[in-house]
């Protein structure tokens, strides 16, 4: 068994993942770079390991059952506790299928697939992984949303994008009332609109300042709040 506390971050392969895994990973974690493509996903984990920094790609599409389930019994056997869980991977898809990113123009497949991996995915690794969390005796969880999924601050476009992060935020406030005074807490962050794949060249924030709150929530003792939304270190509007 690995004797550094262990993280899991899902989409580590690149962007804002791969921020987080490195951030992680130089502050003394073990960290598990959850991708898609492994391929990638070694390739990026090389890397950091160049810089004697303890990481490991690991197989990991959150709209898959079996990759889950995969995940769960590796981390069982090879590490035996979960110290962090980042629910990084996400996807904006609105108006890529032939459709406008209006909702008056959103098809069933945009909305389904967005809640797939968005919404759903992070559920049930949460559940998954929730008995080797408990084996920590403190264990954070950070779901990354959006603003654009804040129903104080809703626009119109990105439906799928939109209502998902809602409900993903809703899901951080339920599992943060069920899992209260069990040692593992639980929030949602905000990063801003960040240089990314998906936030495009022209975002204001970089990616250390979009992890910035992230890592803070991640790596805080056993007295931080659970069940908030937070952008830059301070609770904002659901």
């Amino acid at each position: 068994m690995n004797d550094k506390s262990v993280a899991v971050v899902t989409g580590g392969n690149r962007g804002m993942g791969l921020t987080t895994c490195k951030v992680l990973a130089e502050r003394g974690y073990h960290v598990l770079m959850g991708c898609r493509n492994l391929e990638m996903g070694e390739q990026a984990a090389r890397d950091l390991r160049e810089k004697k920094l303890s990481v490991e790609a690991v197989k990991l599409d959150v709209a898959s059952l079996e990759d889950i389930n995969a995940l769960a019994i590796y981390l069982s056997d090879k590490h035996g506790r979960v110290d962090v869980l980042i629910n990084n991977a996400g996807i904006l898809i609105d108006g890529q299928l032939g459709e406008a990113a209006s909702i008056c123009d959103a098809s069933a497949d945009t909305l389904k697939r967005s809640f797939e991996v968005n919404t759903v995915g992070p559920v049930m690794l949460i559940n998954a992984l929730l008995p080797l969390m408990r084996q920590s005796g403190s264990a954070n969880i950070v779901n990354i949303s959006s603003g654009m999924g804040q129903l104080s601050d809703m626009g119109g476009q990105y439906a799928g994008y939109r209502i998902s992060k809602t409900a993903l935020n809703a899901v951080t406030a339920i599992f943060a009332a069920e899992l209260e005074g069990s040692g593992i807490t639980i929030n949602a962050v905000c990063p801003g609109w960040v240089r990314t794949d998906m936030g495009g060249s022209n975002a204001e924030r970089t990616l250390e300042e979009g992890v910035d709150t992230t890592i803070w929530l991640a790596t805080s003792g056993d007295n931080q709040q659970s069940g908030g939304f937070y952008r830059d270190r301070q609770l904002i509007d659901w």
